[in-house]
């Protein structure tokens, strides 16, 4: 039980976080070709908006992450039109360094309304429950998951049910195609904006819930973020939710002490773990285990 309680579960939770970041950098590329460098300061500047609303209302996190989704959809959009979009055109290493520059304006953003100390939603211990007579969770874990679950029904609902949803994979999957069929692309790249930003805000929160708010937080998840997009397949949804989890919970278990007291690899370096395994993904099937794109 040792095993599960303090590698599998946070894992888990780790996993649905780096799942919810995922799907956007995988929509974004698999609609607008190119990867957002900025993505992990999305989920930031979405983190210290619920932190704004929580001090505002009194108001648990969860509470205002619809607030949270919103304001860093619009803000999403408004950094399309301001800075993507005049360079579409163009070669797409001009797009991805445009998104290099607005990560940093972001993060400064971030520092100058709230500062450069690490901050938390609610401060006191929290400590876990007992279910089952074994199995020990944290509260915070479940809403993490749970929330994290529904989120992730909604949007296959949303790619498999609707007229729009089926538009952005058509468009992901096939976009010459798709332009011939009529699929307007300016609606398409909208919503991918909205929805993957939407997402980045919440896994921003959960991070920011399981630990602490810190102007660098979204930017130091962008290699897992990556890793899971490209190990699920790069411009598929399903594969990056599916990839999010690998990574989570390789990152938690590389960690356990499996060979006497001391863990396979030290906590400061997990994140070398997810490193690995994108690498080792890229040579072994660059398209990834959902049969993404390959360029």
């Amino acid at each position: 039980m040792e095993l599960i309680n303090l590698y599998v579960v946070p894992g888990i939770v780790l996993g649905c976080i780096y799942a919810l970041g995922a799907v956007g950098l995988s929509l974004v590329y698999g609609v607008l070709r190119f990867g957002h460098f900025a993505h992990g300061d999305m989920m930031t500047f979405g983190a210290y908006v619920t932190l704004s609303a929580v001090s505002l209302t009194g108001l648990p996190p969860l509470a205002t992450l619809p607030l949270a989704i919103l304001v860093t959809a619009a803000l999403a959009v408004a950094v399309d039109r301001l800075f993507y979009r005049p360079f579409r055109d163009g070669p797409t290493i001009v797009v991805v360094i445009a998104s290099f520059g607005v990560a940093l304006m972001l993060r400064s953003l971030v520092e100058i309304f709230w500062g450069a100390d690490d901050q938390a939603y609610e401060s006191g211990i929290r400590r876990p429950i007992l279910l089952f007579n074994m199995l020990l969770i944290a509260p915070r874990h479940i809403l993490i998951i749970t929330t994290a679950v529904v989120l992730v029904m909604a949007l296959h609902l949303f790619l498999s049910r609707t007229r729009l949803g089926k538009a952005m994979r058509a468009v992901s999957d096939q976009p010459t195609l798709a332009r011939i069929c009529g699929i307007d692309l300016d609606t398409v790249s909208l919503w991918t904006w909205i929805f993957g930003a939407g997402l980045a805000a919440a896994a921003g929160v959960f991070l920011a819930i399981d630990t602490q708010l810190d102007p660098n937080m979204g930017w130091n998840l962008l290699l897992p973020l990556f890793a899971a997009a490209i190990l699920g397949g790069i411009g598929k949804p399903y594969g990056a939710i599916a990839g999010g989890l690998v990574i989570g919970l390789a990152e938690e278990l590389s960690t356990y002490p499996l060979f006497g007291g001391h863990p396979l690899v030290r906590p400061d370096y997990k994140t070398g773990v997810a490193f690995a395994i994108m690498v080792t993904m890229l040579l072994w099937r660059p398209s990834g285990l959902f049969r993404g794109r390959v360029y």
